[in-house]
């Protein structure tokens, strides 16, 4: 293939799910649990937060563009009164960029009663229901996926009466990923799609005091609710003055968990369907080490997630771990753009290299993937600036070869660094001494507990989980080879 035509300026990472949140628990301020929940969950999403609260007669939200605590203060949240709540964080994948139509919870009405609807993931078949709904007269706000699950939820339960038989109808339309939470003003609802995609768990408070569901367990940890499960794939569950009711919405498929989750997406202390995040990402550094050994003075980890896996790699290679790189915390998704002169300076917004460690030695740089390849050649260079005498780049999951249509923001494999160059290409553009990836099955590996024994590694493989139409795929699934040969068989 070509290297003539490179990745663009994007960041190099396959950007974040969603977080959902929720809780039933009266006499709770569970407006103010949810708040603290989603901000456990800021790393899921960072365009917009929101919550709606039940109070037994209706429902209440706020939501805005920004990080939680942008959006929430004392005010506004006092003036969300109830027992039941569900919140979300939101980083856009179906639905375009950032707005506040966009941003989650979605109020829709059945009949009169008001319901709210957080979702992760992404819906594939949009299109589809969208226009069915549009044609027997339902009006859309929003261009989301998520707003399409709340219509379609509330179209069937306003001929059934029961909220749960309209979200089992859905379920059975819906194709794609989803972890949901849905709150009525008396009761809430979680669901997670059939083959599990999405990660979604349950929590108990102290004492009976009420339960809470939450894209991870770290949102279980900060309001002290004890782990009880997770929302088995297909299933929906019900919180409410009755307790904890569960039933099967739709048959579970071929266990599927988005894999990376535990190179990336998930906060390492998070437990994920029974597996620790963090010891996972230990596990890949150590199988990474076996299969991709370097010789080398340090082990580096590119902040946050390449340092549990380079603890792993220094342990199983005798290299000792240092910490040579220093990542800004205060560096949000959305910040204030440098000017052009300020780039062409260098200016180092997220990451810094300490010369004091990394001067004359010979490092191996963990990380956890590369997408676009764009900003592990501007790491490279960085640590070269400050010394270093060789980078040897090792990655912590495959070659990420694939779009997801799943809930995740990659572009189409035109975009793809590893779809458009080999191994060798790679590393020569990025300018490492050499590079070298785990393999599928050595990641596969890392998660030996994983309790549905099933993953989504399609961004890896291109075996995707769940069909995706040909009018999305189309375009997604081209390489620049791809294009280049299509315009050839096109012009003769």
């Amino acid at each position: 293939m070509s290297t003539s035509v490179l990745p663009g300026e994007r960041p190099d990472r396959l950007e974040e799910a969603c977080a959902v949140f929720g809780v039933y628990a009266p006499g709770e301020d569970v407006a103010r649990m949810t708040c603290f929940g989603l901000q456990a969950l800021q790393h899921r999403g960072q365009e917009s937060a929101g919550i709606a609260v039940g109070d037994g007669e209706t429902i209440m939200a706020a939501k805005d563009l920004g990080l939680v605590t942008q959006v929430f203060d004392e005010a506004s949240l006092a003036a969300l009164e109830g027992f039941v709540a569900v919140g979300h964080a939101r980083y856009s994948t179906s639905g375009g960029a950032a707005s506040w139509e966009a941003a989650q919870p979605h109020i829709s009405a059945i009949d009169d009663v008001l319901i709210a609807l957080a979702h992760n993931g992404t819906l594939v078949n949009t299109d589809r229901i969208r226009a069915l709904l549009e044609g027997r007269g339902v009006q859309f706000r929003s261009s989301t996926d998520s707003e399409v699950a709340a219509k379609a939820i509330g179209e069937v339960t306003q001929t059934t009466h029961h909220l749960r038989n309209g979200i089992r109808r859905a379920m059975e339309e819906l194709s794609g990923a989803y972890a949901m939470v849905l709150a009525s003003p008396s009761s809430l609802y979680a669901f997670r799609d059939p083959n599990g995609i999405r990660p979604l768990c349950i929590g108990e408070l102290p004492d009976g005091r009420g339960w809470v569901v939450s894209s991870e367990t770290c949102g279980l940890d900060i309001v002290g609710a004890e782990y009880v499960r997770d929302v088995a794939p297909g299933e929906i569950v019900r919180f409410n003055e009755e307790g904890m009711h569960a039933e099967q919405g739709v048959p579970a498929g071929k266990p599927a968990a988005c894999i990376f989750e535990y190179v990336y997406f998930a906060r390492p202390d998070s437990v994920i369907d029974g597996q620790s995040v963090y010891q996972a990402r230990r596990n890949m550094g150590r199988i990474l080490a076996q299969e991709a050994p370097a010789e080398a003075d340090l082990v580096l980890g590119v902040p946050d997630s390449g340092v549990p896996p380079a603890l792993g790699y220094a342990h199983e290679s005798g290299i000792p771990y240092a910490d040579g790189i220093v990542k800004n915390r205060y560096v949000g998704r959305t910040f204030i753009e440098p000017t052009q002169a300020m780039r062409q300076l260098g200016i180092r917004l997220k990451l810094n290299p300490l010369r004091s460690v990394i001067e004359g030695q010979r490092l191996v740089v963990i990380d956890d993937s590369i997408v676009r390849g764009n900003t592990s050649k501007k790491l490279v260079q960085m640590l070269r600036d400050a010394g270093a005498t060789e980078v040897h780049l090792r990655i912590v999951s495959p070659e990420v070869g694939w779009p997801c249509f799943y809930g995740i923001d990659t572009d189409t494999r035109d975009q793809l660094i590893a779809a458009n160059m080999t191994l060798s290409e790679m590393n020569e553009w990025i300018g490492s001494d050499s590079l070298a990836f785990i393999s599928l099955e050595g990641l596969r590996a890392s998660v030996p507990d994983v309790r549905c024994r099933g993953f989504c590694d399609a961004c890896f493989t291109g075996d995707y989980p769940v069909e995706i139409p040909a009018a999305v795929a189309k375009k997604s699934l081209l390489t620049k080879k791809d294009f280049e040969d299509v315009y050839a068989e096109g012009s003769q």
